[in-house]
């Protein structure tokens, strides 16, 4: 894999192959709060998890496996992949293990965080899933909330955000980077893709209100956007529908953002939801 700055790629494996697609600590990106894996394993294999001072989201991307956290265990008939519906989740709080055993071929994306809270392990399924469809016109995308700020969580949220090819998402652009509440909060944000049709890509504009940073990253299937701060809209290439898994985590555990006011006027001009919405639903 290729650590860019701000955009990780994933590296390709074999297709019978297990092993990470992507990995990074919080200490390779230089920043305080999340480490990313993405992993592939194979049928029958297994992987323990622990969170010694840590908490940890796993999202299953596709695939059936068995979980056991010692208070619990459960069989998972997961979607087939990200566009095949609502996700299984698990939130291990910190000092606990979870053992992941795959039935199928299984692909899951880990996010840990710093963390002593003494919380409570629990399974998330898609019964437990709300979604939602957000914005308008070109700028209309699907909300899929999987750990919300009412979560019982330390640090963590996780959405993921499904956006029909030739749209823009998080948009009008937005900013979490500076802590006045109510109005924002300062979080760090992972952006992890996933295309429909692999030979698409999305493109994602990090730019600041002053003078400064002001980059326009192309991203594949796979790879993996690093929001530190800055306003981080996304528009997915037309014909090639985009999902994104977004982790947030920073000093607050709330969604309160600023939107850049130059282009806030758009949501007067929106009548309509844009009728291939929503893309995935509970299967």
């Amino acid at each position: 894999m290729l650590f860019m700055d701000s955009v990780v790629c994933s590296q390709e494996l074999p297709q019978r192959q297990g092993g990470d697609l992507l990995r990074f600590t919080r200490e390779e990106a230089g920043w305080d709060w999340m480490s990313l894996s993405v992993t592939r394993v194979m049928p029958g294999d297994k992987i323990e998890l622990g969170t010694d001072n840590e908490e940890m989201a796993l999202v299953l991307l596709g695939g059936n496996c068995h979980l056991d956290w010692g208070q619990g265990e459960a069989e998972i008939v997961g979607r087939e992949n990200v566009f095949d519906g609502f996700p299984h989740a698990f939130y291990l709080p910190s000092g606990n293990r979870l053992r992941f055993k795959a039935e199928t071929v299984c692909e899951f994306a880990q996010c840990s965080v710093p963390s002593t809270a003494r919380l409570e392990p629990r399974l998330i399924t898609p019964a437990d899933i709300t979604s939602s469809l957000r914005g308008g016109e070109n700028a209309s995308r699907q909300i899929v909330d999987v750990i919300t700020p009412q979560f019982a969580a330390d640090k963590l949220i996780v959405v993921e955000v499904y956006t029909p090819g030739g749209n823009w998402s998080s948009y009008p652009p937005h900013k979490h980077d500076v802590e006045t509440p109510p109005k924002e909060v300062d979080l760090d944000e992972i952006y992890y893709y996933r295309l429909k049709d692999p030979k698409g890509f999305a493109l994602q504009n990090l730019y600041r209100s002053a003078p400064g940073l002001d980059r326009v990253l192309k991203v594949r299937s796979g790879d993996a956007v690093l929001v530190r701060d800055g306003y981080h809209p996304v528009v997915a290439g037309p014909g090639y529908d985009t999902y994104y898994l977004n982790f947030l985590a920073g000093s607050s555990r709330v969604m309160a953002v600023t939107e850049d006011p130059d282009h806030t006027w758009l949501r007067s001009t929106w009548k309509r939801m844009d009728a291939r919405l929503p893309l995935v639903g509970s299967r």
